[in-house]
């Protein structure tokens, strides 16, 4: 069974590219999107049957560390991604402290994203 997945991304493009992957790949079907901090952090409260967060840190508006922080009181069968093109090892141990399961670049370790997407699925 797949797990639903709300996707914090204002690019269009890279969700038009990201979503068909993680529903190939990962087995994540994305039930939501949001291009905004706002957006996401009522789009998180507003949709019951998340599993997944995939959260962009530069938002059109906002930042995903604000949407990260907004998540730190989820129960333990929701997991939070941070998903950007800017992981310095501050910024990691920011999203990580903040209640973040894991951190990941865009452009060199999708391969382990999606990995780790996978290890959320039930045997």
């Amino acid at each position: 069974m797949p797990l639903n997945a709300i996707l914090v991304e204002d690019s269009r493009t890279i969700r038009d590219n990201l979503i068909p992957a993680l529903e190939e790949l990962a087995g994540v079907h994305v039930v939501a999107t949001a291009e905004t901090a706002q957006a996401a952090i009522d789009a998180l409260a507003l949709q019951g049957s998340w599993q997944l967060a995939i959260v962009d840190l530069f938002l059109k508006e906002g930042s995903g560390l604000a949407v990260v922080r907004a998540c730190q009181g989820r129960s333990r069968d929701r997991h939070l991604i941070v998903l950007t093109n800017y992981p310095s090892p501050e910024i990691r141990r920011r999203c990580l402290a903040l209640g973040a399961d894991a951190v990941f670049d865009k452009s060199t370790e999708l391969d382990a994203f999606f990995a780790h997407c996978l290890g959320y699925q039930a045997p």
